[in-house]
């Protein structure tokens, strides 16, 4: 199958691995994209087109794994590009976004949500698939680390899981971020992190990891927080925690794509953001 893989960075660049390794031909758009990303999508296997008019005559699945915010703009580029084969969606978004995009492709959408990190060991990495013709998305993944799995044949359901998953495991780490930045200014930083080593094993060790970990990609959370809290809205539920923490995550901005910050920069970055 010809299938073409949407802002291959590197989730993409994973998947693109994993269907080449299932005898697929792979594409991808290199317009406006970096030398960096063209080197990353190549080496996984995929060949760069100039243009998306190229990809969508071309392909007959498009998958699209980009930053939440992208999602919609993406998906009616590739709509007004005419594009007629099957489009599977795998970004964070909520089920009332991904019903958006549906509609866009009238019948040929599928579901999709990803939880884990970017698929280079097996086990660490599954994609949620959901929908009318997903079990046949499924089959496409038959090796490589990444595990595709059917929810159901519910339009969104992929979606609705991504979101009820992130909600927890994003959430949690901003509450825990903003709880040790607010000890922090309270001067009892060191004091809490003595309880939490009595009273709550593992827990310091967690928030070291993760602000090494997430400060990076907390830029990326910003509008995943807002897509839960969108979830939540739709089903009368509080939505105001995740707005929280995709404020929390929003003052980390600075630390974009670089790994080496330490724990008491993420602390004074939370409780010091700059003036915008």
């Amino acid at each position: 199958m010809k299938i073409g893989v949407l802002h291959p960075g590197a989730m993409g660049e994973t998947i693109v691995a994993c269907l080449a390794q299932n005898a697929h031909e792979l594409y991808w758009c290199s317009k406006g994209r970096s030398s960096a990303t063209a080197r990353r999508a190549e080496l996984a296997g995929a060949t760069g087109l100039a243009t998306l008019d190229e990809l969508v005559e071309l392909c007959e699945l498009i998958v699209s794994v980009c930053p939440p915010i992208a999602a919609r703009a993406q998906a009616a580029a590739v709509s007004a590009a005419g594009y007629a084969g099957v489009y599977l969606d795998a970004n964070a978004i909520s089920p009332q976004t991904a019903a958006a995009i549906a509609d866009l492709f009238e019948g040929r959408y599928i579901d999709g949500g990803i939880i884990g990190p970017p698929a280079k060991v097996a086990g660490t990495t599954r994609l949620y698939v959901s929908g009318p013709g997903a079990v046949d998305v499924v089959g496409l993944f038959g090796r490589g680390a990444l595990e595709s799995r059917l929810v159901d044949a519910r339009l969104n359901s992929a979606s609705a899981l991504k979101m009820c998953y992130a909600a927890y495991t994003k959430g949690s780490i901003a509450l825990l971020l903003a709880t040790r930045a607010l000890a922090e200014s309270e001067g009892v930083g060191d004091v809490l992190e003595s309880e939490w080593e009595q009273s709550q094993p593992g827990l310091n060790q967690r928030l070291l990891g993760s602000a090494a970990g997430v400060s990076p990609k907390a830029w990326r959370f910003v509008d995943e927080m807002h897509e839960i809290a969108q979830t939540f809205a739709a089903r009368d539920l509080p939505a105001d925690f995740h707005l929280g923490a995709a404020a929390t995550y929003a003052r980390l901005h600075r630390f974009k794509d670089d790994p080496t910050k330490q724990l008491s920069e993420v602390l004074a970055e939370l409780l010091n953001p700059p003036a915008v």
